[in-house]
């Protein structure tokens, strides 16, 4: 029996070294396609879409599928992922700006910021989230449309992400080279947890009720 349960360990650890070693190769994919702006979203969306496969262990040939996950993500979301490049740009400056200005427009001017940051980060992990399962003729529409009842659906689980995702780039500002170990990783992993995660309760049957 000491042998069966041995034997049983190492599988155990060389099945999470395999999923680990996997997970890295898709973030050094997507490292190197991010640094094409045109790029950048399209990677992420491929990464997310092929994560399930690589934490299910369920796919041989990983960087293949990774590949023409990318394909399908840049022939249907590279306009749309320009717009999130600039989009995020303009916040990013803004918040700095703001931030490091004096005077009460800055109060003001945060007060609007950071919740429109908040919203649309929480937006961009919903859609994430609805990427694996989004059918292959879909397009930035009918994504933006998932990822908003998605966001209304599960908007706890969303909230938390966006602080977990906030506490990570707050992380990053500390330790930069982190950057090349969870730049695509943290979200996706953030909205791969999210989409498992469910905020509501059964209903209790009008049976069960005590008066």
């Amino acid at each position: 029996m000491s042998e069966t349960s041995g034997a049983g360990r190492t599988g155990a650890v060389l099945s999470k070294l395999s999923l680990i070693g996997d997970l890295l190769m898709l973030q050094l994919a997507f490292l190197v396609l991010s640094f094409g702006i045109v790029t950048l979203y399209p990677a992420a969306f491929a990464l997310q879409r092929v994560l399930p496969e690589a934490i299910g262990q369920e796919h041989p040939a990983l960087m293949r599928r990774f590949w023409r996950q990318f394909k399908w993500a840049f022939k249907r979301f590279w306009v749309a992922g320009l717009a999130l490049y600039f989009g995020s740009i303009a916040l990013a400056f803004g918040l700095f700006f703001w931030a490091s200005a004096n005077g009460p427009i800055r109060i003001a001017a945060l007060a609007i910021l950071v919740p429109l940051t908040g919203m649309i980060v929480g937006l961009y992990l919903s859609a994430l989230a609805v990427l694996p399962d989004a059918p292959e003729d879909s397009t930035s529409r009918t994504v933006f449309r998932e990822a908003n009842l998605f966001l209304l659906r599960r908007s706890l689980a969303i909230a938390g992400g966006v602080i977990a995702l906030a506490t990570w780039f707050l992380l990053l500002t500390r330790l930069p080279t982190l950057f090349v170990v969870g730049s695509g990783l943290v979200p996706a992993l953030l909205a791969y947890w999210i989409a498992r995660t469910t905020t509501t309760r059964p209903k209790k049957d009008s049976g069960d009720v005590s008066i």
